[in-house]
């Protein structure tokens, strides 16, 4: 099977002999012949201009249109609506391109087109396809007034008729479909009410009746967001994951009571959990800030854990992971990791870098290479990783008392669990650094224009100045539901940049749709400008712009992370550690080449 475009998902039926594809149709095409000559079409004129006519039109780090996501039902034989045309430029060489002949079941494929039903093109399409392969259930996504998005429309679609039915539809409430039980009358969903800047956002989970969508609620005296993976073989029981206190365990909910008992108890983060044909076993990846994914089995009477056989061993890890915690100006109870690096502490303690993590509704509990806190450890730093307000996995309340105050509750808990971490003889309080991403971006800044204890700020695809951020960000709806003007106001960066006299390291990839590239324009010009320390008479700086013209919101490209590290190590070292003015990477093009310099 090829196809212009390709395909962006494939879904099978747990019991039965039927696969669901998702694939991008351009808007004007009704059958795949067509779709395929208006992408040829495309391509000899060398167009990719994008006419829009609605909301949204970005997400992430691609562009959304001229074609949008569909549903369909890979099925045996030639297309009855013509063959399309193949893209063999797009197309990696298979076993006709390479001189072997090609197996019959590798062609006699086409694609049923079954999500035939109104929807804006929004984000995506996803499927929960029915065990025995009947029928699927998908959310569609609608466009509303004034550019909202909502993506609450249940729709039941049968896949042998393309007959499609909306099971439920409430107006102010996004739905997300989980798995569909084994007899294929019930379904998990995830209902969300539109939260308003003074409501935070609260997902809760409910049963709902595959034939008349009906919803009972599921597990509401549980305090934490969960996602539904896997019904048990009786549909008896469905297991789950949610953050929890700087974890992510697997839990099993009663499906008939609503009783939730946790299943794995270590300090780990699960995720693509999948259960045994007898559901007695669980398999799925593991990891946590002391080893990166891995999969592993679950025994799910006992919540014993096996590490299965893996790619690679796990990496030596440089340090030592400890849980700290402390009280809050408000009384609350926060709580983070604590990376040390190996080996006694020098005198004076480790010098400290604060950690700040991106959502904001998130958690430090899973191993991240792109901010991997081992490198630092690795150089003599300790790091901090906090769950401020705002942090899932500590129940409703604890995210409500961030919710459209992001520079109150957040900064406050990062300030006390900074104050509580320093008092430790192993730790330097005097020489110290905070770092952050998109939220965590955020909150540096807002660090940087309301303290200066910390020696420089390190302020990854930030948030800078809230007015202009919100109508550009690839999701203005979501953001017009957190904060109203009078809180962006209150709380927006950029109104402190008078304050900043820490050296400041902006680092922004251009194709970063969440976080506009204009918010690291602007704060890289007021900090030259306006700032607390701006640029000297002579036009040089403390300040430095780390600047990715093909990179997004995260920095993937492996040869382009190393210099982010290079880069942030550099500006540590010279500014916290006290080291001599970096040499920037050969390869940013500042320096002589190696093999030509002395």
């Amino acid at each position: 099977l090829s196809r212009p475009g390709g395909v962006a998902a494939v879904t099978c039926a747990s019991a039965a002999d039927r696969v669901v594809v998702t694939a991008d149709r351009l808007l004007g095409a009704t059958t795949e012949a067509e779709h395929a000559a208006l992408a040829q079409t495309r391509k000899d004129a060398g167009v990719d201009a994008i006419l829009h006519t609605g909301y949204p039109i970005r997400f992430w780090d691609h562009d959304l249109g001229p074609a949008r996501p569909e549903l369909f039902v890979l099925e045996p034989g030639p297309d009855p609506q013509g063959e399309p045309a193949t893209d063999a430029d797009a197309a990696e060489p298979g076993p006709a391109a390479s001189g072997l002949a090609p197996e019959a079941d590798d062609v006699a494929h086409h694609l049923r087109h079954v999500s035939g039903f109104p929807r804006s093109h929004a984000f995506g399409i996803g499927a929960q396809v029915a065990p025995d392969g009947s029928f699927l259930l998908t959310t569609a996504a609608t466009a509303e007034a004034r550019g909202n998005v909502r993506e609450g429309t249940v729709v039941r679609v049968d896949l042998a008729t393309g007959e499609h039915r909306v099971l439920h539809d409430v107006p102010g409430e996004d739905v997300a479909v989980g798995p569909v039980s084994h007899d294929g009358t019930r379904a998990v969903v995830v209902r969300t009410p539109d939260s308003t800047p003074h409501s935070a956002v609260h997902p809760r989970l409910y049963v709902m009746d595959t034939a008349t969508g009906q919803t009972t609620p599921l597990a509401h005296g549980w305090d934490r967001w969960a996602d539904v993976v896997a019904w048990l073989p009786d549909d008896s029981a469905v297991i789950a994951l949610a953050d929890s206190e700087g974890r992510r365990p697997v839990f099993r909910i009663e499906v008939a009571t609503g009783a939730v008992a946790q299943v794995t108890r270590e300090d780990e983060a699960w995720t693509d959990i999948v259960l045994s044909p007898d559901g007695a076993t669980a398999y799925g990846v593991r990891s946590s800030y002391l080893f990166p994914p891995e999969v592993a089995r679950i025994d799910l009477a006992t919540g014993e854990t096996t590490r299965l056989p893996n790619p690679v061993e796990r990496p030596a890890i440089p340090g030592t992971l400890e849980d700290v915690e402390t009280v809050a100006e408000d009384g609350t109870h926060v709580r983070g990791w604590l990376v040390l690096p190996e080996g006694e502490a020098p005198a004076g303690g480790h010098p400290l870098l604060l950690w700040i993590h991106g959502g904001p509704l998130g958690s430090w509990n899973a191993w991240s290479w792109r901010w991997t806190p081992w490198i630092m450890a690795a150089r003599g730093y300790a790091v901090l990783l906090p769950d401020p307000a705002l942090s899932t996995g500590y129940g409703q309340d604890f995210i409500e008392r961030g919710w459209g105050r992001w520079g109150q509750a957040p900064y406050t808990d990062l300030m006390a669990l900074t104050d509580a971490v320093v008092a430790r003889e192993d730790v330097d309080g005097d020489r110290t650094a905070a770092m952050g991403g998109s939220f965590g971006g955020y909150m540096a800044n807002w660090v940087a224009g309301h303290t200066d204890r910390f020696r420089c700020v390190v302020t990854h695809a930030s948030l800078w100045a809230l007015d202009g951020f919100g109508p550009t960000t690839d999701a203005a709806f979501y953001w017009a539901r957190e904060m109203d003007e009078q809180m962006q106001q209150e709380n927006s960066p950029h109104r402190f940049v008078g304050e900043i006299v820490s050296p400041m390291l902006v680092i922004h990839g251009d194709k970063d749709y969440r976080v506009p590239i204009g918010e690291g324009l602007r704060l890289w010009s007021d900090l030259l400008a306006k700032s607390g320390r701006p640029a000297a008479a002579d036009g040089t700086t403390d300040h430095r712009f780390l600047y990715f013209p093909h990179e997004n919101h995260w920095i993937l490209a492996p040869q382009h992370a190393k210099v982010w590290y290079e880069v942030v190590l550099g500006f540590l070292g010279e500014h916290v550690l006290g080291d001599s003015a970096p040499t920037a990477p050969e390869t940013l093009g500042l320096t002589r080449p190696s093999s030509t310099a002395g």
